[in-house]
């Protein structure tokens, strides 16, 4: 995907619609990378998703789904507004709605993540996984996860990362077996691809789910041991806000601003950001992204 600066009226919001001038944004894997099917090629569309800003003509911060994020301007939906806790700085709270409404729906809405369970995170280390491994820790889930990097690993524990693996291969079943004590995961999130999907199935404990979000191999099929789906009661769900409607995405909104919410405003959950880039930037911070150095967030200021 190519991104290119060009000028645009400012927009008007519906009366359904809030107009704001963004002070942040963040990148989301999921629209600037070839493979995730949010982008079909050929096709224009205003950059960015998600945004952290002020509405127009109040003292009124907010963060949510913006689409067209990089731009001086945006409307975002009411019922996609978030207010911003004191807690969070603009660049922090850009960080935060697309990433964290996925991570809820991921590990509450579907995924039923109770305390004292165990979470498996493939590719523990990109956006999506720093953010399920703290609000995995926040709801009182132990975690294991994956990473080809033993750094960024290394970072992630001072974060509660309870077992890091160090692997980009489809070889941590053992580990997660010893350090569940030979019962598996509860709830695996896999965040890598078709390459890893077979191994969380194996890694899996009896009745656990299956959150598929992610596809940082870019490989997208994958064979399911039948026997082991029947037998051990396992259950395998996607994670993509592409096809829903947009009542579906407000309750999800509301049931993160209900839970997650007073878990940023007191400070017990805060985006994890590895890097801000200036708006002019824009393209470096792309390129960088696409290099998977990142562990966290990539932020914009605008």
């Amino acid at each position: 995907m190519a991104l290119e600066l060009r000028e645009k009226p400012q927009p008007q919001p519906s009366p359904t619609q809030l107009l704001v001038k963004v002070r942040a944004a963040s990148l989301n894997r999921g629209e600037l990378i070839a493979g995730h099917g949010l982008i079909k090629p050929g096709t224009e569309k205003p950059a960015g998703m998600d945004a952290a800003g002020e509405v127009v003509g109040t003292n009124e911060r907010v963060m949510g789904r913006l689409p067209g994020a990089f731009a001086e301007f945006g409307v975002m939906d009411k019922q996609d507004a978030i207010p911003i806790p004191s807690t969070l700085n603009f660049e922090e709270a850009a960080a935060v709605p697309i990433t964290f409404l996925v991570v809820y729906d991921m590990l509450v809405q579907q995924g039923g993540l109770k305390a004292g369970e165990w979470l498996l995170i493939t590719g523990v280390s990109a956006g999506v996984g720093v953010a399920a491994l703290q609000a995995g820790k926040a709801l009182g889930a132990k975690v294991i996860g994956t990473s080809g990097s033993a750094d960024k690993l290394q970072k992630l524990k001072a974060l509660g990362l309870d077992v890091p693996i160090h692997t980009r291969k489809p070889d941590f079943h053992d580990a997660v077996m010893k350090a569940t004590e030979g019962k598996g995961a509860n709830l695996v999130v896999n965040n890598v691809g078709g390459t890893v999907f077979a191994e969380c199935v194996r890694s899996m404990a009896y009745e656990g789910r299956l959150a598929t979000v992610g596809y940082l191999d870019g490989s997208m099929k994958s064979e399911i041991d039948l026997e082991a789906l029947h037998s051990k009661r396992l259950k395998l769900f996607g994670v993509s806000n592409k096809l829903r409607t947009a009542p579906q995405r407000a309750a999800t909104v509301e049931g993160f601003k209900k839970d997650f919410l007073p878990l940023f405003a007191s400070g017990k959950l805060k985006p994890l950001i590895d890097r801000v880039f200036a708006f002019s930037d824009l393209p470096k911070a792309k390129d960088y992204m696409e290099s998977n150095s990142a562990a966290g967030k990539i932020v914009i200021r605008l």
